[in-house]
């Protein structure tokens, strides 16, 4: 297998780390998460916009209505992940809510190896497939209790909110907490959430099959996104459930708090150039395993302004089963 593409997922998983980082930043400087998630998605297609049109791809967006229609919802996937970490990082916690994702995401592309759904190439179910997904999710399992030993209070902040002579309990974003849906409910959207990601990278290599231009698959996808994050904050907006986002700070943003965008476009390109080429399963396996790596050095140098700490026995066994679990899928 191309040592070339295993690099390139390697890569795209650490901007993913960078990316949270920055979309920190950006959240802090708006002061709602969908308000900073609409402007971030809105920057990453403005870059394709100039990238499509200073490499001529542009014209090959007028394609797409020759395409089957559900070849253009990849998109969605971004902000369902997005808008999932906003509402289950309160009730679950970070840490559990990442657990879910990345469980999604390899049950999701375990599923597209093996079924060759989507146009994957279809793979066989083997033993080393399987002991590298145990690997995978044992890796976060450790990651997780590492870092949940070193974590201590709440969840999230609280406040008291009144409306309506009713006084409900939000987060500091405007979030409430107290939403219709069971813990059940909550986890299987934290499962969903990170399935729709592999699905997405599926969606996007058909599409870019159909339209022979990467660029113009990934302006398409974010588009996408960027209009249906703006409508969940219209909406949000509207039933006043989170403040109106506060664009004069932007300003004063740290350069690296731009990143966000760039990030997601080489995420959410790499992903639908890299499954047809080495699997989902392996592109899933090595994204976490770039996300994790990542993670370990900005938390050890307390980069992009975040709290610094050491790199715990725990979290390094799973790192290394994160890379063992990895090298087992792609050699299988």
């Amino acid at each position: 297998m191309n040592l070339m593409f295993l690099g390139a997922a390697l890569l795209a998983g650490s901007l993913l780390a960078v990316q949270a980082s920055s979309n920190l930043q950006l959240t802090k400087t708006v002061g709602t998460p969908f308000g900073a998630s609409t402007v971030q998605l809105s920057m990453a297609a403005a870059l394709l916009v100039v990238l499509a049109v200073a490499t001529g791809a542009v014209g090959s967006v007028g394609h797409a209505w020759d395409v089957p229609v559900w070849q253009l919802l990849g998109g969605l996937a971004s902000p369902i992940y997005i808008t999932s970490g906003i509402l289950l990082f309160p009730r679950l916690g970070a840490l559990t809510a990442v657990a879910l994702f990345v469980t999604g995401q390899m049950l999701a592309s375990l599923g597209l190896d093996l079924s060759g759904s989507l146009g994957v190439p279809q793979r066989s179910l083997t033993i080393g497939t399987v002991s590298g997904v145990v690997g995978v999710l044992a890796g976060i399992s450790m990651i997780i209790h590492g870092q949940r030993a070193a974590t201590d209070g709440p969840a999230t902040e609280v406040v008291r909110q009144r409306a309506v002579g009713t006084t409900q309990t939000v987060t500091r974003a405007g979030i409430p907490t107290r939403l219709p849906l069971g813990l059940a409910g909550w986890i299987l959207l934290g499962l969903f959430a990170g399935a729709a990601l592999p699905v997405q990278g599926a969606v996007n290599a058909q599409l870019r099959a159909n339209l022979q231009a990467p660029l113009a698959v990934a302006l398409i996808s974010f588009v996408v996104a960027t209009l249906a994050i703006a409508v969940a904050l219209g909406v949000l907006l509207a039933a006043k459930a989170t403040p109106v986002p506060t664009l004069q700070p932007l300003a004063r943003m740290p350069w690296w708090g731009w990143l966000g965008g760039a990030c997601a476009v080489v995420y959410v390109t790499g992903t639908f150039m890299l499954i047809p080429e080495i699997g989902a399963a392996t592109t899933v396996a090595l994204t976490v395993t770039g996300q994790q790596l990542a993670s370990a050095v900005i938390d050890g140098r307390g980069l992009f302004r975040m709290p610094q700490r050491t790199l715990a026995p725990s979290r390094l066994a799973g790192v290394v089963l994160l890379i063992a679990g990895s090298t087992l899928i792609q050699l299988a």
